[in-house]
């Protein structure tokens, strides 16, 4: 019982769509890093500079008296605050991942719509079914060669019963 468990769970885990789904998880932990730090490092210190050397992650608001200088103070002192700088930053680090998928998206679905663009037609049939017997006839036939059955040639209605 238990090995065939495991064998079940391997038959599982090993399918396509769940490693991809894990490898996909694994690269979007290690994009989130990259646009953490893009956030953090490089686009709120310039930010926060040009309005009067803020740093954003030390906005906050207490909840009660203190006379914490920084978050940090405030939190060691365990006073409830509100980290709305933090807020900032992770409200930014969101807009910059959803602006990344999107423009994502939007080359895949343009590289997709080129590829179907290049598709060449379909080539036309010179066959068709049989609405009897379900075998490949020519389009022109008036017998079906397997069943025998009185056809009509293709743009003509088939007769109902054969």
């Amino acid at each position: 019982m238990i090995k065939s468990f495991f064998n079940e769970f391997k038959t599982f885990a090993m399918r396509g769509n769940v490693v991809d789904l894990a490898v996909g998880v694994i690269i979007g932990a290690a994009f989130g890093k990259i646009v953490t730090s893009l956030v953090n490092d490089i686009v709120m210190p310039p930010i926060g500079k040009l309005l009067g050397n803020v740093n954003f992650k030390d906005l906050f608001i207490p909840l009660e008296e203190t006379n914490a200088k920084s978050l940090a103070e405030a939190q060691a002192a365990a006073t409830p605050v509100i980290a709305y700088g933090q807020f900032i930053n992770i409200l930014i680090d969101f807009l910059l991942v959803a602006l990344c998928v999107f423009l994502l998206v939007k080359v895949i679905n343009r590289l997709s719509r080129k590829k179907e663009a290049e598709a060449p037609a379909p080539v036309e049939s010179k066959t068709r079914e049989c609405p009897y017997c379900l075998s490949e006839i020519p389009k022109a036939a008036s017998r079906c060669s397997h069943c025998t059955s009185e056809v009509k040639p293709v743009g003509q209605a088939s007769p109902a019963n054969g």
